[in-house]
């Protein structure tokens, strides 16, 4: 029998159908009690279920409704009820009249990249809101992104987010989400959870798909775009304009090393033409804070964004070595469907790919320590004392700022480079980061906000990740800073400031001076 026309908990007539997914169909529905349109989410319950597999599908819509109704914000959809209807649970949320992102790109092909902008500073924005709630998506896709009329952008579709404190409902070893836009973490970590930073890479995905056309990674079958999504990188956006360096900040294989939230709302309101909420820059350039024995004063600083480590392999290192006993792995993922349901595809703790060895095999004789990239052009080696050099642009100026650092500054005096090579008032920079960002960096510099603040590896080793902004006297600059140990225990700090207005011009040079920098054997 047709639910059209049928009365839900006495209150929701059913009016049209206006989706179907995997877990459940959403009707457009009128509230007899308060006269108004509304959203009624069914859940589904295969007949093949046994009882706890069905208990789980109505705690995960319980979930969604809780999930949802955490956050409060107008990019996000508004939960208004859970009710039961025939022993099952029904989410009741505002009607939002609209075509779905997903459902755009199919009728349209790709997007004009400002437009695709403005729709990822609202998916930005909501998952900001989310994260802040202490709710993790896990399904960030096209599909389940809303355009309204009057071009509302509203996330929707909380069905397999969690919260922060709260069980799983899903058993070890299994998958939930989109494959196309998963997050490689996501397919090879079976010790630690999602994250944030998963839910950035799906926007990241999302958008890339929105410029161009397709997924990043797509391939023939749900196997080899898990696979490729994990080992391969994807092809350079040919169509994204200003949201290129957002992109690439979001796909960025480690999740310590992505661009957060509120940067990519940043950027993408900027592309999109959208006004900065952050106040008026003080005055000319200023000298970059105080904020560790890594960073002194010296040109304009700007915040970091996350650096590419040398020693991370990539994929023309990779080979193809290693490939065939990965295959089996990731065999059950089609079995999936690509939706709920799976396997892990790889050992945590970042062994097999990420290590640059091939998932699969077991640890065997110690490799040689990869090479450093050769120098990218308008790149010259720069020696500094106790055998270590890193990549300079041609043209910058030398500057001595203490004995145990050295500064290189480019010809405009507002982009400042530097390298330390003392060790860290103890031995972890993190743990230093924090107990000095009130004591010091705040207090000395008003106007301090920091973007993120992580740990990470560097050529195996763990190592941490600061970003932040704070306003000079003419402009607001941005500073990012890694800190890292050598094989003898020495701490280096590379550190970049400038002109947060120029700083997708000039993160490179970080990005190329910890990739190349040379330490002592």
């Amino acid at each position: 029998m047709s639910d059209l026309g049928r009365l839900v908990a006495d209150r929701y007539r059913l009016v049209q159908r206006v989706g179907r997914g995997g877990m459940g169909t959403v009707w457009r529905a009128e509230d007899e009690v308060l006269g108004r349109p509304v959203a009624v989410k069914k859940l589904h319950v295969p007949p093949h279920l046994d009882d706890d597999e069905a208990r789980t599908l109505h705690e995960r819509t319980r979930r969604e409704a809780r999930s949802a109704a955490r956050i409060t914000h107008p990019n996000v959809i508004v939960v208004h009820d859970v009710v039961d209807d025939e022993g099952l649970p029904c989410i009741v949320m505002e009607y939002v009249p609209s075509v779905t992102l997903g459902e755009l790109l199919r009728r349209e092909g790709a997007l004009a990249p400002g437009e695709a902008a403005r729709i990822g500073c609202g998916m930005a924005a909501a998952l900001r809101a989310a994260h802040d709630a202490g709710v993790l998506h896990r399904d960030v896709k096209p599909a389940n992104v809303l355009l309204g009329n009057g071009g509302r952008v509203v996330l929707t579709d909380f069905g397999i987010a969690v919260q922060s404190g709260t069980p799983s409902l899903t058993r070890t070893g299994e998958l939930v989400g989109s494959i196309p836009y998963l997050a490689p973490e996501r397919l090879r970590s079976q010790d630690t959870g999602p994250g944030p930073a998963c839910d950035l890479w799906s926007l990241g995905a999302t958008l890339y798909e929105a410029v161009e056309g397709r997924p990043p990674f797509r391939r023939d079958t749900a196997i080899e775009t898990a696979y490729a999504t994990v080992v391969d990188a994807h092809d350079p956006p040919r169509s994204a304009g200003e949201l290129a360096p957002v992109i690439e900040g979001l796909l960025v294989k480690d999740p310590g090393r992505r661009m957060a939230a509120h940067e990519a709302e940043r950027l993408l309101g900027r592309a999109a033409g959208t006004p900065p909420d952050a106040g008026a820059p003080a005055d000319p350039a200023a000298p970059a804070p105080r904020t560790s024995p890594g960073a002194g004063p010296g040109a304009a600083p700007e915040p970091p964004t996350r650096p590419h480590p040398a020693g991370e392999p990539t994929t023309a290192r990779k080979g193809r070595r290693g490939r065939r006993t990965l295959w089996w792995c990731l065999a059950a993922v089609a079995a999936a469907g690509c939706a709920v349901g799976g396997v892990l595809l790889w050992p945590a703790g970042g062994s097999g790919a990420a290590a640059g060895r091939p998932p699969g095999t077991t640890d065997g004789p110690k490799r040689p320590r990869p090479s450093p990239p050769p120098l990218p052009a308008g790149y010259h080696l720069a020696k500094e004392g106790t055998g270590v050099s890193l990549p300079v642009r041609d043209g910058w100026t030398r500057r001595s700022v203490s004995g145990d650092e050295a500064a290189y500054v480019d010809p405009t005096k507002l982009v400042g480079l530097r390298i330390n090579i003392a060790p860290f008032a103890g031995t972890d920079p993190l743990r230093h980061w924090r107990d000095t960002e009130e004591a010091q960096t705040r207090r000395d510099n008003p106007g301090y906000e920091r973007v993120r603040m992580d740990p990470t590896t560097f050529r195996g080793r763990p190592a941490g990740y600061w970003e932040f902004t704070f306003p000079g006297r003419a402009r607001t600059y941005r500073a990012a800073e890694l800190a890292f140990s050598g094989a003898d225990h020495t701490r280096y700090v590379v550190y970049l400031s400038a002109p947060d207005a120029e700083w997708n011009r000039y993160r490179p040079v970080f990005d190329h001076a910890v990739n190349g920098i040379r330490l002592p054997s």
